[in-house]
Protein backbone atom coordinates (compact mmCIF):
# COMPACT_ATOMS: atom_id res chain seq x y z
CA UNK A 1 0.00 0.00 0.00
CA UNK A 2 3.05 2.90 0.90
CA UNK A 3 4.38 1.41 -2.17
CA UNK A 4 1.77 2.63 -4.70
CA UNK A 5 1.66 5.93 -2.78
CA UNK A 6 -1.40 4.68 -0.38
CA UNK A 7 -0.98 5.89 3.51
CA UNK A 8 -3.15 3.41 5.69
CA UNK A 9 -5.55 5.03 8.14
CA UNK A 10 -7.05 4.08 11.51
CA UNK A 11 -9.77 1.79 9.56
CA UNK A 12 -7.10 -0.22 7.40
CA UNK A 13 -4.59 -0.61 10.59
CA UNK A 14 -7.26 -1.39 12.63
CA UNK A 15 -8.28 -4.52 10.34
CA UNK A 16 -4.79 -5.85 10.42
CA UNK A 17 -5.07 -5.63 14.60
CA UNK A 18 -8.15 -7.32 14.87
CA UNK A 19 -6.68 -9.92 13.04
CA UNK A 20 -3.46 -10.45 15.04
CA UNK A 21 -5.64 -10.18 17.91
CA UNK A 22 -7.76 -12.95 16.77
CA UNK A 23 -4.85 -14.82 16.21
CA UNK A 24 -3.16 -14.35 19.76
CA UNK A 25 0.17 -12.75 18.41
CA UNK A 26 1.18 -10.64 20.94
CA UNK A 27 4.20 -9.48 18.29
CA UNK A 28 2.46 -8.98 15.58
CA UNK A 29 -0.19 -6.90 16.90
CA UNK A 30 2.40 -4.82 18.73
CA UNK A 31 4.16 -3.96 15.58
CA UNK A 32 1.25 -2.83 13.97
CA UNK A 33 0.54 -0.79 16.58
CA UNK A 34 3.66 1.12 16.74
CA UNK A 35 3.98 1.72 13.04
CA UNK A 36 0.66 3.65 13.45
CA UNK A 37 2.01 5.77 16.09
CA UNK A 38 5.40 6.16 14.26
CA UNK A 39 3.49 7.27 10.88
CA UNK A 40 1.23 9.63 13.07
CA UNK A 41 -2.01 7.72 12.68
CA UNK A 42 -4.25 8.00 15.71
CA UNK A 43 -5.38 4.82 17.55
CA UNK A 44 -9.02 4.62 18.60
CA UNK A 45 -10.84 2.62 20.75
CA UNK A 46 -10.97 -0.44 18.14
CA UNK A 47 -6.90 -0.13 18.38
CA UNK A 48 -7.02 0.01 21.69
CA UNK A 49 -8.99 -2.99 22.33
CA UNK A 50 -7.27 -5.06 20.28
CA UNK A 51 -4.27 -4.48 21.76
CA UNK A 52 -5.15 -4.67 25.27
CA UNK A 53 -7.07 -7.85 24.38
CA UNK A 54 -4.33 -9.68 23.35
CA UNK A 55 -2.04 -9.56 26.07
CA UNK A 56 -4.89 -10.18 28.37
CA UNK A 57 -5.92 -13.28 27.06
CA UNK A 58 -2.13 -14.14 26.89
CA UNK A 59 -1.49 -13.63 30.56
CA UNK A 60 0.20 -10.32 30.27
CA UNK A 61 -2.39 -8.33 32.14
CA UNK A 62 0.46 -5.54 33.55
CA UNK A 63 1.01 -4.88 29.81
CA UNK A 64 -2.35 -4.74 29.47
CA UNK A 65 -2.38 -2.17 31.76
CA UNK A 66 0.27 0.12 30.29
CA UNK A 67 -2.03 0.08 27.41
CA UNK A 68 -4.84 1.12 29.25
CA UNK A 69 -3.06 4.00 30.69
CA UNK A 70 -2.11 4.82 27.65
CA UNK A 71 -4.70 5.18 25.71
CA UNK A 72 -6.63 7.32 28.60
CA UNK A 73 -3.81 9.52 28.88
CA UNK A 74 -4.53 9.99 24.87
CA UNK A 75 -7.59 10.92 25.61
CA UNK A 76 -9.75 8.30 24.76
CA UNK A 77 -12.49 6.80 27.04
CA UNK A 78 -12.36 3.24 27.44
CA UNK A 79 -16.04 1.72 26.81
CA UNK A 80 -17.60 -1.44 27.78
CA UNK A 81 -15.07 -4.27 26.26
CA UNK A 82 -12.40 -2.80 27.46
CA UNK A 83 -13.27 -2.20 31.12
CA UNK A 84 -14.77 -6.05 31.06
CA UNK A 85 -10.93 -7.43 29.62
CA UNK A 86 -9.44 -5.72 32.43
CA UNK A 87 -12.08 -6.69 35.18
CA UNK A 88 -12.14 -10.62 33.69
CA UNK A 89 -7.96 -9.98 34.04
CA UNK A 90 -8.03 -8.95 37.69
CA UNK A 91 -10.84 -11.77 38.49
CA UNK A 92 -9.15 -14.51 36.62
CA UNK A 93 -5.86 -13.44 38.49
CA UNK A 94 -8.05 -13.53 42.10
CA UNK A 95 -7.45 -9.85 42.53
CA UNK A 96 -10.83 -8.58 43.06
CA UNK A 97 -10.01 -5.26 45.10
CA UNK A 98 -8.57 -4.14 41.61
CA UNK A 99 -11.20 -5.59 39.56
CA UNK A 100 -13.83 -3.88 41.79
CA UNK A 101 -11.99 -0.74 41.90
CA UNK A 102 -11.77 -0.82 37.67
CA UNK A 103 -15.63 -1.38 37.85
CA UNK A 104 -16.36 1.80 40.01
CA UNK A 105 -14.16 3.47 37.68
CA UNK A 106 -16.43 2.02 34.39
CA UNK A 107 -19.19 3.56 36.20
CA UNK A 108 -17.79 6.75 37.82
CA UNK A 109 -17.39 7.16 33.54
CA UNK A 110 -20.97 7.03 32.55
CA UNK A 111 -19.85 3.69 31.08
CA UNK A 112 -22.95 1.05 31.87
CA UNK A 113 -22.99 -2.16 32.98
CA UNK A 114 -24.37 -4.79 30.89
CA UNK A 115 -24.84 -8.61 32.15
CA UNK A 116 -21.61 -9.98 30.39
CA UNK A 117 -19.48 -7.41 32.87
CA UNK A 118 -21.83 -8.34 36.18
CA UNK A 119 -21.24 -12.37 35.24
CA UNK A 120 -17.08 -11.71 35.33
CA UNK A 121 -17.08 -10.08 38.07
CA UNK A 122 -20.06 -12.63 39.80
CA UNK A 123 -17.64 -15.18 38.22
CA UNK A 124 -14.59 -13.78 40.22
CA UNK A 125 -16.29 -13.28 43.59
CA UNK A 126 -17.56 -16.76 43.55
CA UNK A 127 -14.25 -18.38 42.81
CA UNK A 128 -12.83 -16.63 45.57
CA UNK A 129 -16.13 -17.16 47.78
CA UNK A 130 -17.11 -13.61 48.48
CA UNK A 131 -21.04 -14.90 48.38
CA UNK A 132 -22.44 -12.19 50.36
CA UNK A 133 -21.21 -9.69 47.90
CA UNK A 134 -22.41 -11.69 44.56
CA UNK A 135 -26.10 -11.27 47.01
CA UNK A 136 -25.39 -7.24 46.63
CA UNK A 137 -24.33 -7.37 43.18
CA UNK A 138 -27.50 -9.47 41.95
CA UNK A 139 -29.24 -6.66 43.80
CA UNK A 140 -27.79 -4.12 42.21
CA UNK A 141 -28.76 -5.88 38.53
CA UNK A 142 -32.19 -5.74 39.29
CA UNK A 143 -31.85 -2.08 40.07
CA UNK A 144 -30.01 -0.92 37.38
CA UNK A 145 -32.58 -3.32 34.90
CA UNK A 146 -30.02 -5.42 33.77
CA UNK A 147 -31.56 -9.51 33.99
CA UNK A 148 -29.88 -12.46 34.95
CA UNK A 149 -28.83 -14.68 31.78
CA UNK A 150 -28.43 -18.62 32.01
CA UNK A 151 -24.75 -17.32 32.75
CA UNK A 152 -25.70 -15.96 35.32
CA UNK A 153 -27.30 -18.08 37.41
CA UNK A 154 -25.19 -21.46 36.64
CA UNK A 155 -22.06 -18.96 37.93
CA UNK A 156 -24.19 -18.45 41.22
CA UNK A 157 -25.55 -22.25 41.47
CA UNK A 158 -22.01 -23.42 41.31
CA UNK A 159 -20.25 -21.02 43.29
CA UNK A 160 -23.14 -21.75 46.63
CA UNK A 161 -22.51 -25.53 45.70
CA UNK A 162 -18.73 -25.72 46.20
CA UNK A 163 -19.84 -23.82 49.13
CA UNK A 164 -22.04 -26.57 50.80
CA UNK A 165 -25.46 -23.67 50.50
CA UNK A 166 -27.44 -26.02 49.02
CA UNK A 167 -30.51 -24.33 49.92
CA UNK A 168 -29.54 -21.01 48.40
CA UNK A 169 -28.29 -22.72 45.31
CA UNK A 170 -31.68 -24.79 44.99
CA UNK A 171 -33.38 -21.16 45.41
CA UNK A 172 -31.37 -19.63 42.29
CA UNK A 173 -32.07 -22.91 40.36
CA UNK A 174 -35.94 -21.99 41.33
CA UNK A 175 -35.40 -18.80 40.19
CA UNK A 176 -34.02 -19.49 36.91
CA UNK A 177 -36.55 -21.99 35.98
CA UNK A 178 -38.87 -19.21 36.77
CA UNK A 179 -38.11 -17.29 34.50
CA UNK A 180 -37.97 -19.59 31.71
CA UNK A 181 -34.56 -19.84 31.36
CA UNK A 182 -33.42 -23.28 31.09
CA UNK A 183 -30.92 -25.18 32.90
CA UNK A 184 -28.63 -27.62 31.03
CA UNK A 185 -27.20 -30.78 31.65
CA UNK A 186 -23.83 -28.48 33.32
CA UNK A 187 -26.24 -26.84 35.66
CA UNK A 188 -27.88 -30.55 36.79
CA UNK A 189 -24.37 -32.00 37.09
CA UNK A 190 -23.83 -29.04 39.55
CA UNK A 191 -26.45 -28.92 41.76
CA UNK A 192 -26.42 -33.49 41.79
CA UNK A 193 -22.92 -32.61 42.76
CA UNK A 194 -23.70 -30.65 45.42
CA UNK A 195 -26.20 -32.78 46.86
CA UNK A 196 -24.19 -35.85 47.11
CA UNK A 197 -21.14 -33.64 49.09
CA UNK A 198 -23.53 -32.95 51.42
CA UNK A 199 -25.19 -36.77 51.62
CA UNK A 200 -28.58 -35.49 50.66
CA UNK A 201 -28.85 -38.14 48.04
CA UNK A 202 -32.63 -37.74 47.83
CA UNK A 203 -32.85 -34.67 46.64
CA UNK A 204 -29.81 -35.18 44.19
CA UNK A 205 -32.14 -38.13 42.73
CA UNK A 206 -34.91 -35.23 42.38
CA UNK A 207 -32.85 -33.80 40.18
CA UNK A 208 -31.79 -36.62 38.43
CA UNK A 209 -35.81 -37.11 37.70
CA UNK A 210 -36.25 -33.86 37.11
CA UNK A 211 -33.31 -33.70 34.45
CA UNK A 212 -34.99 -36.40 33.19
CA UNK A 213 -38.56 -35.15 32.91
CA UNK A 214 -36.64 -32.49 30.47
CA UNK A 215 -35.48 -34.60 28.25
CA UNK A 216 -31.77 -34.01 29.46
CA UNK A 217 -29.78 -36.66 29.02
CA UNK A 218 -27.34 -37.34 31.44
CA UNK A 219 -23.57 -37.81 30.41
CA UNK A 220 -20.95 -39.68 32.55
CA UNK A 221 -19.73 -36.37 34.52
CA UNK A 222 -23.98 -37.13 35.42
CA UNK A 223 -23.75 -40.98 36.35
CA UNK A 224 -19.84 -40.59 37.70
CA UNK A 225 -21.29 -37.99 40.36
CA UNK A 226 -24.40 -40.28 41.70
CA UNK A 227 -22.45 -43.43 41.53
CA UNK A 228 -20.03 -41.80 43.53
CA UNK A 229 -22.47 -40.54 46.03
CA UNK A 230 -24.29 -43.30 47.12
CA UNK A 231 -20.60 -44.89 46.75
CA UNK A 232 -19.65 -42.54 49.47
CA UNK A 233 -22.45 -43.45 52.10
CA UNK A 234 -21.88 -47.36 51.09
CA UNK A 235 -25.25 -48.00 49.05
CA UNK A 236 -22.97 -50.15 46.22
CA UNK A 237 -26.60 -51.65 45.04
CA UNK A 238 -27.46 -48.22 44.19
CA UNK A 239 -24.46 -47.27 42.54
CA UNK A 240 -24.72 -50.32 40.39
CA UNK A 241 -27.83 -49.86 39.37
CA UNK A 242 -26.47 -46.78 37.97
CA UNK A 243 -23.70 -48.45 36.59
CA UNK A 244 -25.70 -51.08 34.23
CA UNK A 245 -28.00 -47.67 33.18
CA UNK A 246 -24.94 -46.22 32.22
CA UNK A 247 -23.15 -49.11 30.02
CA UNK A 248 -26.39 -49.93 28.84
CA UNK A 249 -26.69 -46.37 27.12
CA UNK A 250 -23.83 -47.18 25.98
CA UNK A 251 -21.49 -44.69 28.17
CA UNK A 252 -17.92 -46.09 28.94
CA UNK A 253 -16.85 -45.62 32.54
CA UNK A 254 -14.37 -43.89 33.28
CA UNK A 255 -11.67 -44.86 35.97
CA UNK A 256 -12.96 -41.77 38.59
CA UNK A 257 -16.29 -43.85 38.61
CA UNK A 258 -14.62 -47.14 38.83
CA UNK A 259 -12.96 -45.71 42.25
CA UNK A 260 -15.88 -44.71 43.07
CA UNK A 261 -17.16 -48.43 43.02
CA UNK A 262 -14.43 -49.42 44.84
CA UNK A 263 -14.52 -47.21 47.01
CA UNK A 264 -18.12 -47.81 47.93
CA UNK A 265 -17.28 -51.69 48.45
CA UNK A 266 -14.57 -50.92 50.96
CA UNK A 267 -16.52 -48.49 53.10
CA UNK A 268 -19.22 -51.04 52.72
CA UNK A 269 -16.63 -53.65 54.93
CA UNK A 270 -16.29 -55.89 51.31
CA UNK A 271 -12.90 -55.14 49.82
CA UNK A 272 -13.40 -58.65 48.88
CA UNK A 273 -15.71 -57.58 46.46
CA UNK A 274 -13.72 -54.56 45.42
CA UNK A 275 -10.77 -56.85 44.43
CA UNK A 276 -13.12 -58.60 42.40
CA UNK A 277 -14.64 -55.83 40.82
CA UNK A 278 -11.26 -54.36 40.19
CA UNK A 279 -10.28 -57.46 38.34
CA UNK A 280 -13.41 -57.35 35.92
CA UNK A 281 -12.41 -54.07 35.05
CA UNK A 282 -9.46 -54.81 34.28
CA UNK A 283 -9.76 -57.40 32.23
CA UNK A 284 -12.01 -54.82 29.83
CA UNK A 285 -9.04 -52.57 29.57
CA UNK A 286 -9.38 -50.20 32.43
CA UNK A 287 -5.88 -49.57 34.11
CA UNK A 288 -5.93 -48.92 37.93
CA UNK A 289 -4.05 -45.95 39.48
CA UNK A 290 -2.41 -44.75 42.89
CA UNK A 291 -6.08 -43.97 43.92
CA UNK A 292 -7.92 -47.60 43.30
CA UNK A 293 -4.76 -49.59 44.66
CA UNK A 294 -4.66 -47.12 47.52
CA UNK A 295 -8.28 -47.13 48.40
CA UNK A 296 -8.21 -51.04 47.85
CA UNK A 297 -5.11 -51.27 50.41
CA UNK A 298 -7.10 -49.11 52.57
CA UNK A 299 -10.29 -51.48 52.42
CA UNK A 300 -8.23 -54.60 53.45
CA UNK A 301 -6.38 -52.78 56.04
CA UNK A 302 -9.90 -51.53 58.05
CA UNK A 303 -10.82 -55.01 57.60
CA UNK A 304 -7.25 -56.07 59.31
CA UNK A 305 -6.13 -58.34 56.62
CA UNK A 306 -2.88 -56.76 56.48
CA UNK A 307 -1.62 -59.50 54.65
CA UNK A 308 -3.56 -59.20 51.73
CA UNK A 309 -2.96 -55.25 52.19
CA UNK A 310 0.81 -56.03 51.46
CA UNK A 311 -0.11 -58.77 48.53
CA UNK A 312 -1.95 -55.55 46.61
CA UNK A 313 1.34 -53.11 47.64
CA UNK A 314 3.34 -55.89 45.85
CA UNK A 315 0.90 -55.54 42.29
CA UNK A 316 1.16 -52.04 42.91
CA UNK A 317 4.76 -51.91 42.82
CA UNK A 318 4.32 -54.80 39.92
CA UNK A 319 2.26 -52.29 37.76
CA UNK A 320 5.38 -49.85 38.00
CA UNK A 321 2.91 -47.83 40.42
CA UNK A 322 5.06 -46.62 43.21
CA UNK A 323 3.43 -46.71 46.79
CA UNK A 324 3.53 -43.25 48.41
CA UNK A 325 3.17 -41.29 51.57
CA UNK A 326 -0.43 -42.01 51.59
CA UNK A 327 -0.30 -45.52 51.22
CA UNK A 328 2.73 -46.56 53.42
CA UNK A 329 0.48 -44.81 56.15
CA UNK A 330 -2.22 -46.82 55.17
CA UNK A 331 -0.41 -49.41 56.23
CA UNK A 332 1.14 -48.49 59.33
CA UNK A 333 -1.93 -46.67 60.81
CA UNK A 334 -3.72 -50.14 60.36
CA UNK A 335 -0.71 -52.06 62.37
CA UNK A 336 -0.70 -49.26 64.95
CA UNK A 337 -4.48 -50.01 65.60
CA UNK A 338 -3.66 -53.64 65.93
CA UNK A 339 -1.12 -52.64 68.51
CA UNK A 340 1.42 -54.42 66.36
CA UNK A 341 4.08 -51.56 67.01
CA UNK A 342 6.94 -53.49 65.02
CA UNK A 343 5.61 -53.69 62.50
CA UNK A 344 4.66 -50.59 61.86
CA UNK A 345 8.26 -49.16 62.34
CA UNK A 346 9.44 -51.83 60.06
CA UNK A 347 7.04 -50.00 57.49
CA UNK A 348 8.30 -46.77 58.60
CA UNK A 349 12.00 -47.95 57.69
CA UNK A 350 10.83 -49.22 54.50
CA UNK A 351 8.92 -46.16 53.25
CA UNK A 352 12.62 -43.88 54.30
CA UNK A 353 14.52 -46.47 52.51
CA UNK A 354 12.38 -45.93 49.47
CA UNK A 355 13.34 -42.11 49.46
CA UNK A 356 9.23 -41.31 51.20
CA UNK A 357 9.52 -39.30 54.44
CA UNK A 358 6.69 -39.75 57.24
CA UNK A 359 4.68 -37.01 57.75
CA UNK A 360 2.30 -36.04 60.12
CA UNK A 361 -0.20 -38.64 59.87
CA UNK A 362 2.45 -40.92 59.79
CA UNK A 363 3.79 -39.68 63.97
CA UNK A 364 0.53 -39.02 64.91
CA UNK A 365 -0.57 -43.01 64.03
CA UNK A 366 3.32 -43.94 65.47
CA UNK A 367 2.33 -42.29 68.74
CA UNK A 368 -1.02 -43.23 69.55
CA UNK A 369 -0.42 -46.35 68.99
CA UNK A 370 2.65 -46.16 71.47
CA UNK A 371 0.04 -45.03 73.84
CA UNK A 372 -2.54 -47.34 73.53
CA UNK A 373 0.66 -49.83 74.34
CA UNK A 374 1.95 -47.93 77.15
CA UNK A 375 5.25 -47.24 75.73
CA UNK A 376 4.89 -43.68 76.75
CA UNK A 377 9.02 -43.47 75.99
CA UNK A 378 8.44 -44.32 72.08
CA UNK A 379 5.53 -42.17 72.07
CA UNK A 380 7.83 -38.75 73.09
CA UNK A 381 10.85 -40.24 70.60
CA UNK A 382 8.06 -39.97 68.09
CA UNK A 383 7.00 -36.81 69.43
CA UNK A 384 9.93 -34.90 69.22
CA UNK A 385 11.13 -36.14 66.17
CA UNK A 386 8.26 -34.94 64.67
CA UNK A 387 8.37 -31.15 66.10
CA UNK A 388 11.81 -31.18 64.79
CA UNK A 389 10.83 -32.13 61.58
CA UNK A 390 8.05 -28.90 61.50
CA UNK A 391 4.65 -31.10 62.14
CA UNK A 392 2.56 -29.79 65.00
CA UNK A 393 1.47 -32.53 67.15
CA UNK A 394 -1.72 -32.97 68.32
CA UNK A 395 -0.79 -32.87 72.30
CA UNK A 396 -3.36 -35.23 73.56
CA UNK A 397 -1.24 -37.64 75.45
Amino acid sequence: MLQIGLSPDTTTYNTFLVESSRKNNISEAEDIFNEMLRRGVVPDLISSSSLIGVFYRNGHLDQALVYFNNMKRAGLVPDNVIYTILIDGYCRNSVMSEALKIRDEMLEQGCNMDVVTYNTILNGLCREKMLTETDNLLHEMAERGVFPDFYTFTTLIHGHCKDGNMNKALSLFDAMTQRNIKPDIVTYNTLIDGFCKVGEMEKAKQLWAGMISRKILPNHISYGTLINGFCSIGHVPEAFWLWDEMVGNGIKPTLVTCNSIIKGYCRSGDASRADEFLSKITSEGIIPDSITYNTLINGFVKEENMNIAFVWINKMENQGLLPDVITYNVILNGFCRQGRMQEAEMVLRKMIEKGIYPDRSTYTSLINGHVTQDNLKEAFRFHDEMVQRGFVPDDKF
